[in-house]
């Protein structure tokens, strides 16, 4: 099956209705020689003055950014950016700086053919607003898990459909938890619902019918999402700040995986190389430097008002197993829980939010060890003391606590449903600690699941939550597609969180007062 070519029509319409009448004129050239680039547009890591900006064509030639804060790109800044090739699967990011702080910057991007006579690229339009610099009311969502279980895009059901819906709740920006793709998902064209209805995935291509384990079905993967209309649309209208977990390489891997007869590649060192290439070929991030590339662990400073920090609990634990031994097991290592400290230390925002792409206190098994003892896959391992991997958020906790840190709050995914976790030490195992809120959120386009067992250790509790209730892998179909909302009000600082579907209706809110 050969890949699907998007029609010429969708490449403006990539911009999720943006419209833009003062294009540069195309240059005279055939229409075979010029760059198609229909794969959309976004804007990501958009800090201080600058933004990255990341697009892809389909041949080797010249990534090109206009911006300007006139909607119709009156005077703007031209900006070359990198040739693309295949190397990179012709994707290309380029850094802007210098841009005004507090503005909605618009943006095109075009392609640079090989050569005068080849033309360029039709051009592909967006848009984000830089961070503020004084204490207006901010905005921002989150969720993660997009196109898992083998849900596909469905034209009929308006395709990855929650990315729309958060398009048009607007927001400062974007925070993706993780499960960016689904490498280890394969799809059908077909699949036979309860309902007696069929689900059809009318767009495939041959990397998301088959486990990825080849570097071109990993970019395949990647790829396949921005063939999504809903996509492309909030892609180009709302800056993102990605991270990453499991299902960019296989199902809650670590050194411990053992793959199945699906793989013919068995080593998850070989697995995870080509994973995380083909991730920062088409996320929007910004390399971290030279000492660590693929870093995914940063701060995001916006405003007065609020820093995220985004975790990465994927790159830096060891192999999953029991998890409950009495000295710390890494998890999220020991560089990273002391760069956390440190910079929560510094923030003087007035919220110090910790994007991260696993709940601390739910339950995710893996399997059995040769013992026949329970393996887990995240932080919880059971009621009890802490132990194992807990040693380290107890750590992280605590150290919160007498530096007297405050109004920290957690933002997470991983386990497709959404709910509102709240930890106290009045209900806990581990006392040393403040109490804190916990939301998670997902699935975004993938199937739902859920709830999961709860661990004691750090007195959760689960204040409200929505799912299948212990059905697995319910289908986009039934709505149980979730993103959550944060809202700061400039003057007061109050946040206001809300859980939201499909539909863009809240299930559940809760403003809370920062403490001073």
């Amino acid at each position: 099956m050969s890949s699907i070519r998007l029609p010429r029509r969708a490449l403006l319409g990539a911009a999720g209705g943006l419209a833009f009448s003062g294009a540069a004129p195309a240059q005279v050239a055939s229409e075979a020689a010029r760059p198609k680039a229909e794969w959309g547009v976004s804007a990501g890591d958009v800090v201080g003055d600058r933004a990255i900006i990341w697009s892809r064509a389909d041949r080797t030639s010249r990534m090109v950014v206009e911006w300007s804060t006139d909607t119709q790109l009156r005077n703007a800044t031209r900006v070359h950016g990198p040739a693309v090739t295949e190397a990179s699967d012709y994707t290309g990011k380029l850094d802007l700086v210098g841009l005004p702080g507090d503005s909605e910057i618009h943006y095109r991007v075009s392609f640079e053919g090989q050569d005068a006579a080849a033309g360029s690229s039709a051009p592909m339009l967006g848009k984000f607003r830089t961070a503020p610099s004084t204490k207006r009311d901010v905005k921002f969502l989150w969720s993660g898990d997009t196109a898992g279980q083998g849900w596909g895009i469905n034209e009929a059901f308006g395709g990855m459909k929650c990315y729309e819906t958060m398009r048009r709740n607007g927001g400062d920006f974007f925070i993706h938890c993780g499960d960016t793709i689904y490498a280890d998902g394969p799809m059908q064209a077909e699949v036979k619902l309860a309902d007696g209805t069929t689900w059809k995935n009318t767009t495939l291509i041959p990397e998301v019918q088959k486990v990825a384990e080849t570097l071109g079905e990993f970019r395949g993967r990647h790829r396949y999402n921005v063939m999504d209309k809903a996509v492309r649309g909030f892609n180009a209208e709302m800056a993102q700040l990605w991270m990453w977990d499991d299902h960019e390489v296989s199902n809650n891997y670590s050194d411990s995986k053992v793959f199945d007869a699906r793989y013919a590649e068995k080593f998850v060192r070989t697995l995870q190389a080509r994973g995380r290439q083909a991730f920062f070929e088409y996320a929007p991030i910004r390399a971290h430097g030279a000492d660590e590339a693929q870093r995914v662990y940063r701060k995001h400073a916006h405003g007065p008002h609020l820093d995220v920090f985004a975790l990465d609990m994927r790159s830096y634990r060891g192999p999953n197993g029991f998890n409950r031994e009495a000295t710390a097991t890494p998890f999220l290592g020991r560089t990273q829980v002391q760069w956390l400290i440190q910079s929560l230390l510094a923030s003087t925002a007035t919220w110090k939010v910790i994007a991260a792409d696993m709940p601390i206190g739910l339950l995710v098994p893996d399997g059995k060890d040769a013992q026949g003892r329970n393996m887990f896959e995240a932080i919880a391992n059971g009621n009890g003391p802490a132990l194992g991997r807990e040693l380290e958020i107890a750590e992280l906790l605590s150290a919160i606590k007498h530096a007297g840190i405050k109004n920290v709050v957690w933002l997470t995914a991983d386990v497709h449903y959404t709910a509102a976790h709240h930890y106290s030490p009045e209900r806990a195992q581990f006392k040393d600690f403040n109490p804190f809120w916990e939301f998670v959120s997902g699935p975004l386009h993938a199937g739902g699941f859920g709830p999961a067992d709860t661990d004691d250790t750090f007195g959760l509790e689960v204040v409200y939550h929505k799912d299948p209730g212990g059905r697995e892998n319910s289908p986009p179909t039934e709505g149980l597609q979730f993103f959550g909302e944060c809202a700061i009000e400039g003057r007061s600082g109050v946040l206001h969180v809300r859980l939201k579907d499909i539909s863009g209706g809240t299930l559940w809110e809760r403003a809370l007062e920062p403490e001073a």
